[in-house]
């Protein structure tokens, strides 16, 4: 077997550089109180010799691991056959790189797997968590809270923890858009506008049910059916939509995979799209929305834009956490969204 190289030391930076060991030290791990020309002589000696830090070393002079936990509240089963979870997730996997911090994928199937979680956090593995796709008797944001881990939550919080209204987010406007989506329907003549539902105990799915009934406050309740933000579950729905409802001249699905599966059970019974029911969506996934057959009308939100902005508002707050936060600092960031017009209305 060959013999393998020492790994360079610390000290050998320091002698290279010609400075002393706390000098190369603070050089390193990214302390103040260094000149200039000799920081350059460090990060020279750095390059030349092909310096590692050492994590665990670095750690307990920075108080930093640089990793941040990322806490999806689905199945695995869900988060990779969900292209929405791939976009977020590159969102944040972007931002964590550019600034050298290690991302760690947490998914919950059930009750076990959220006190996994909460210990995992509890433990000082990592110094932050972003947070997405909760619902609303989910136990993790109080986990999460009791291990006193800085957190970034995905979506609008709707939860009742003790701090639910101060929790730091990212989230897009998920009311007005789905008004967007409902106006259009109706400038186009259509009489019997339907929606099918996300999961209503996520605030998204609430939110744009909030925002149909804005528009069409005094809808048939017949014409609002619950769906799950999947394929199937836009199946299912429409298939009782048009049990229920077979004059149904528009739907307007919750997200775009909920939207497929309402265009292929129309198909099936020999609905013409949009001729006889227009089809709205929500997301604007490029792999679901282009590949519908009509191409999907929906209601764009940047889904990678908000995974950025979650984990650039987590690592800005790890920066300065201990600066107090301005009492008139919104906790909140809510981005907008836009009418995308395709061929199915």
């Amino acid at each position: 077997m060959p013999e393998t190289a020492p790994r360079p030391t610390l000290e050998a930076v320091a002698a290279r550089a010609g400075v002393s060991r706390a000098t190369a030290s603070r050089v390193v791990n990214g302390g103040d109180g260094v000149r200039e020309p000799l920081v350059e002589r460090v990060r020279r000696a750095v390059e030349e010799l092909g310096y590692v830090p050492n994590q665990a070393a670095r750690s307990l002079v920075t108080r930093r691991h640089d990793a941040i936990a990322v806490v999806v509240a689905e199945p695995e089963t869900r988060v990779f056959a969900d292209p929405f979870f791939a976009l977020q997730l590159r969102g944040i996997s972007k931002e964590l790189t550019a600034h050298d911090n290690q991302l760690v994928l947490l998914l919950t199937e059930g009750r076990d797997d959220h006190a996994r979680v909460g210990r995992y956090l509890a433990g000082g593995h990592v110094d932050g968590a972003l947070v997405f796709s909760l619902h609303l008797d989910d136990p993790l944001p109080a986990l999460i809270r009791r291990a006193g881990v800085p957190t970034v939550f995905g979506g609008r919080p709707g939860w009742d923890d003790g701090s639910g209204d101060d929790a730091p987010y990212v989230d897009s406007d998920n009311r007005g858009g789905a008004r967007e989506a409902v106006r259009h329907l109706v400038g186009l003549g259509r009489t019997r506008v339907a929606h099918i539902t996300g999961p209503l105990d996520q605030t998204s799915a609430a939110d744009r049910l909030d925002g149909f009934r804005d528009v069409l406050p005094d809808a048939n309740p017949r014409l609002v059916v619950s769906g799950d933000f999947t394929p199937a579950g836009g199946e299912r729905a429409m298939r009782e939509l048009l049990d229920r409802c077979p004059d149904v001249d528009a739907v307007f699905a919750a997200n775009d995979l909920t939207a497929a599966g309402a265009l292929r059970v129309l198909r099936e019974r020999g609905r013409r799209v949009p001729e006889d029911v227009a089809v709205i969506g929500f997301d604007d996934m490029l792999p679901v929305a282009e590949q519908t057959d009509p191409p999907l009308t929906t209601v764009r939100q940047d889904i990678e834009e908000m995974g950025r902005l979650m984990a650039r508002s987590l690592l800005r707050n790890l920066d300065h956490r201990d600066i107090p936060p301005q009492e008139d600092a919104p906790s909140g960031v809510v981005l907008p969204t836009t009418l995308v017009r395709r061929a199915s209305a």
